[in-house]
């Protein structure tokens, strides 16, 4: 396999960067997507009924400013949740760094 030249890697949790623990306890998009959170059309609450909405926000917020501040063009997120994945709908970061041009891959 050939190397990529001049790739550097930057990992970062957005749930941890809005400042939640890990382990945290799973939550979901209510009401909408990623988008519609941005928004404000939609929320993100834990399975216990805490809304973690702003944390989600301002992690989603936090990356973006990594990305823009790194020149970073291509994410690779993780599938299946509410900050990073893609499907069945955009996770509040992933749809942030898509609304600003930044290419999103979802990994399994």
């Amino acid at each position: 396999m050939a190397a990529l030249t001049g790739t550097h890697w930057l990992p970062v949790c957005p749930e941890q960067l809005g400042g939640l623990p890990t382990p945290r306890p799973a939550a979901d998009l209510i009401g909408g997507d990623g988008n519609a959170v941005l928004a404000g059309r939609a929320r993100v609450l834990t399975r216990e009924g805490r809304d973690v909405t702003s944390h989600f926000c301002h992690g989603a917020r936090q990356c973006l400013a990594l990305a823009l501040a790194q020149n970073i063009r291509r994410a690779y997120l993780k599938s299946g949740s509410p900050s990073c994945g893609l499907s069945p709908r955009p996770g509040v970061t992933a749809a942030l760094l898509l609304q600003n041009g930044i290419e999103v891959i979802e990994y399994r």
